[in-house]
Parts: C-alpha cells; sequence; structure tokens
C-alpha cells in the first residue's frame, strides 16, 4: 500500500508560473480533453508524447516529477491487477506458463500500454489540482456549468461539493497514515501475512476513518449553516475568472497536439 502521507492528488502547490497562471475553465477543459485521448491512444510513441508532455508541464508549473509520479501510487494496485489480467488472457506468442496460464507477448505490451495510460491519467489529474486552488476549481466548474443552469442544473451545488470532496482528499489520506501509526503503536502488524491477513488487518483502521469522515462533513455542513451559506444565489465572486488570450493560446497548442497524435495514429495504422 502507497505510504497514505506521501500521496499529492487533491493538493495545490501555490507558485507563480504561466500553468497556475492560466484560466481554470481553461485547464479543466484540457485536462478532460488529454483524459479522452489517452483512452482512445493506441501506440507507444503516442503515449510517449503524452508523457513528455506532462514532463514539459512539470518543468513550467515548477511542480517536482517525483511528485506527479506519487501521485499515481494509490492506483498501483489497480495497475498490478490490471496488468496481470492482460499478461495472461492476451492470445498471442507464448513466452512462458506458470500455474497453467500461459503468458503473451502481446499481454506484456498491452499491459505496460495500459499501465502508462492509468498512470498518466491520474497523473494529469493531478497537475490540475496541484496547480489551482480549491477555490479556483470550484469557480471554474461553476463557469463551465452556468448554461446548465438555464435548465435546472444546480452548477453551483454540483461544483462545491466536487471541490470539497477534492479538497478532503489529502485531508483523508492524513487521516488514514495517523490512524495506521496509531494501530501499529498498539502492536498492529500490517506489512506480513497472505492478502487476507492484510485485508483483516486494515478494518481497525476503516472503522475509526468512517466515523473521521462523518464527523468532519456534519462539523462542515454546521459551519457553513452557521455563516449562512444558501447556495449559488446572489452571490458574487472577490476575484472573478478573466479568460485571457494565453488560455486560448494554449488550448490551441493543445489542439494541435492532439491533432498530429491522432494523425499519427491513424499514419502508423495503415
Amino acid at each position: 500500500m502507497a505510504r497514505a502521507d506521501k500521496v499529492a492528488f487533491g493538493q495545490f502547490i501555490p507558485a507563480d508560473t504561466p500553468v497556475h497562471a492560466l484560466d481554470p475553465r481553461a485547464k479543466i477543459l484540457m485536462t478532460a480533453a488529454v483524459i479522452v485521448l489517452l483512452f482512445v491512444t493506441r501506440s507507444a510513441a503516442s503515449f510517449l508524447l503524452w508523457l513528455l508532455l506532462l514532463l514539459f508541464l512539470s518543468r513550467l508549473s515548477k511542480i517536482p516529477a517525483r511528485t506527479l509520479f506519487s501521485s499515481a501510487k494509490p492506483v498501483f494496485i489497480l495497475i498490478i491487477f490490471t496488468s496481470l489480467l492482460h499478461i495472461f488472457a492476451t492470445p498471442g506468442e507464448l513466452l512462458f506458463r506458470i500455474f497453467g496460464f500461459s503468458a503473451t507477448k502481446e499481454g506484456f505490451m498491452l499491459a505496460f500500454l495500459i499501465s502508462l495510460r492509468l498512470a498518466l491519467l491520474v497523473m494529469y489529474a493531478s497537475l490540475l489540482t496541484l496547480t489551482t486552488s480549491p477555490a479556483r476549481i470550484s469557480d471554474g466548474l461553476e463557469g463551465l456549468m452556468s448554461p446548465l443552469a438555464h435548465i435546472g442544473v444546480p452548477a453551483h451545488d454540483i461544483a462545491m461539493m466536487i471541490t470539497i470532496a477534492l479538497r478532503f482528499i489529502p485531508t483523508l489520506f492524513e487521516e488514514t497514515s495517523r490512524i495506521i501509526k496509531a494501530q501499529k503503536s498498539r502492536g498492529a502488524d500490517f506489512e506480513t501475512g497472505g492478502p487476507i491477513k492484510r485485508a483483516r488487518a486494515y478494518i481497525p483502521v476503516l472503522v475509526p476513518l468512517f466515523v473521521i469522515i462523518f464527523r468532519r462533513a456534519e462539523n462542515l455542513a454546521v459551519a457553513m449553516e452557521a455563516r449562512g451559506y444558501n447556495g449559488g444565489s446572489g452571490r458574487t465572486k472577490l476575484k472573478p475568472l478573466h479568460w485571457r488570450r494565453s488560455d486560448s493560446a494554449a488550448i490551441a497548442l493543445l489542439s494541435a497536439l492532439s491533432a498530429l497524435i491522432i494523425f499519427g495514429e491513424r499514419f502508423l495504422a495503415k
């Protein structure tokens, strides 16, 4: 299990960089576009381009690459499980057999690409939260969903719920880390034994964790009611969003790169 106190997803690192200065609506749109394009990407060359773009954005935003890589740790178990499934379930050239299951060359290649896709999905999403404050994300989501408000969709409430969920991800991992340390001090063992024994060892962690989550949610609701929060009706913003040329330029560059990757994939497929 990844160390809970080392998870970067959901955290915000303030800095004065071009990536931080972008309009949150532009960053949300570009992140959504990259996630969709990662699902349609098939070739190793295209995944390499997405990885190089991520490293470039990491350097441009002054977010250390190791911080982005650590954000993918929570999905390591999912990546390992998915990789094993593809290695032994994909037909193709036989490499070796183990316990009656056949590992194929095509399976290894597919497992590598799927693992890279999952890791990139998480890291691009992390780059959004690492370079955008929760308040800016909320404003950006509300701005993008504002046209839906005309047909009765509670855009402000949905944006607020998503923002609160993102904000509490680091807190959730911190609480998990604290409970695990407390259980270890009482003699709990999380590192030895088989998968079933390790899963049982985490039951004493889940119970207090759920209690803390519900208590925090109740305290937050009480605090919002005490401050007179009544949704987005009549609210004004201290720092309203402004769409600038740099936002349009960033979207244009991403569109050009996306077109290059899609065209390249079709060319390689022929």
